[in-house]
């Protein structure tokens, strides 16, 4: 396949496509076009473009609901290889396909050489929907992004090769911005349950929590399997309730903490109805734990403001330093906004900072039970650097119940 300058620098044509070894583009939303072979669904889907610098995990990125919205390009070359299975999924709401709009590789998929395959990954992202392309400089295609940001895009794949490009440049150039888009909606889940799942082990599988200590209300916007399994691995019994939940609800379930889950989106936009919420569960004085855009939501609800990302973070080795250890962590991110730290207030501590931009990644109310992070500390997938976390929130929670006794 041509390089993507090669590729940019032949798209000036007209209403059809006329390489018959091209099965799949890429249209950015300035026009350019970027041919490559199509994997995954038939069809056409629109989305922003990032880049995922993660070597291993494919099958959790893309189950992430916090990808809604989005075209994930691989940075590692080899995606696919180790094949797929239904163990590694982490959307919770299983109505809604997949968080993930399309994606784009470097090498086309190899058969699956691992003992716990189940399935191919094309026959994967056909069954979930996901349309993708590979055969793409997916390296200059992430420098892109680095220089410009992250392009708004069309991915289609036609087996029979024929595109209208004039049309699907069109569709790219009116794609809103992520700025402004409240994508919850589209992830969280429609009614209230339970969840008592701990995590995987050789031999074992997934465990179940039978000794349940603490009551855990998790708020939905989009939440991760694995962090509700490392809730019950530590001895909570979760309450999962959708992002539209009101605080009388969550109250009424008398919750020893509250759990501010990661999702899709712009923060401000969310915040619309979810920050009310947040700062009446924070007023209560019950201990609370934000991920990723219950972060920023977190921030947000005392008084804070996000801001848009030129390129976002995305990846499983992000170094970030806590500030309350003096640690550096190797985390997994993913993110499109953070938290402006030159808007928090007095009450919220910086704790935690990102060491390739020095971005915020943390903070701790200092007059109430309540922190949060930007980057993933369940590390599905990604190290385990920041398991810690947990064992912090439920610290909390057993102090409060300490002190009320």
């Amino acid at each position: 396949m041509a390089t993507l300058q090669d590729q940019a620098a032949g798209a000036g044509f007209g209403g059809g496509w006329e390489d018959p070894r091209a099965t799949a583009l890429l249209v950015l939303a300035d026009g350019t076009v970027l041919e490559g072979t199509g994997i995954g669904a038939v069809g056409e889907a629109p989305g922003e473009v990032c880049f995922n610098t993660a070597m291993t995990g494919y099958e959790e990125i893309l189950t992430d609901p916090s990808y809604a919205g989005q075209i994930v390009t691989f940075t590692f070359p080899h995606v696919g290889n180790v094949g797929t299975n239904e163990e590694d999924v982490e959307t919770v709401n299983m109505a809604s396909a997949s968080g993930v709009r399309g994606v784009v590789l470097h090498t086309v998929i190899t058969e699956p050489a691992n003992w716990r395959a189940t399935r191919h990954f094309d026959q994967w992202l056909k069954a979930r929907g996901i349309v993708g392309i590979a055969g793409l400089d997916t390296r200059a295609l992430t420098a892109l992004i680095r220089e410009k940001g992250m392009p708004n895009a069309v991915v289609v794949h036609a087996p029979d090769g024929v595109f209208d490009v004039a049309a699907l440049r069109a569709r790219a150039a009116a794609l809103p911005s992520m700025d402004g888009l409240d994508l919850v909606p589209m992830v969280t889940s429609s009614q209230r349950f339970s969840w008592d799942e701990t995590s995987w082990e050789l031999g074992r599988g997934y465990g179940r929590l039978e000794e349940p200590r603490h009551h855990v209300v998790a708020i939905d916007y989009g939440v991760k399997r694995n962090i509700l399994r490392l809730l019950a691995d530590r001895g909570c019994k979760v309450t999962v309730v959708p992002a539209t939940a009101t605080a009388e609800e969550i109250m009424a379930l008398a919750p020893d903490g509250v759990f501010l889950s990661n999702g899709p989106g712009d923060p401000a936009a969310t915040g619309t109805y979810s920050v009310p919420v947040i700062r009446a569960v924070l007023d209560s004085g019950i201990p609370t734990f934000g991920i990723c855009l219950g972060h920023q939501m977190m921030a947000l609800a005392v008084g804070a403001k996000t801001r848009k990302m030129h390129q976002g973070h995305h990846g499983a080795n992000h170094p970030v330093k806590d500030f309350t250890t003096n640690k550096v962590e190797i985390v997994s991110m993913n993110h499109g906004f953070a938290v402006d730290r030159d808007s928090l207030p007095a009450n919220a501590k910086e704790t935690h900072v990102s060491l390739f931009d020095g971005s915020n990644c943390g903070i701790a109310l200092t007059d109430r039970p309540a922190f949060s992070v930007q980057h993933h500390p369940e590390a599905s997938p990604g190290p385990q650097d920041s398991h810690y976390l947990f064992d912090r929130f439920v610290g909390m929670i057993e102090e409060r119940k300490a002190a009320r006794a």
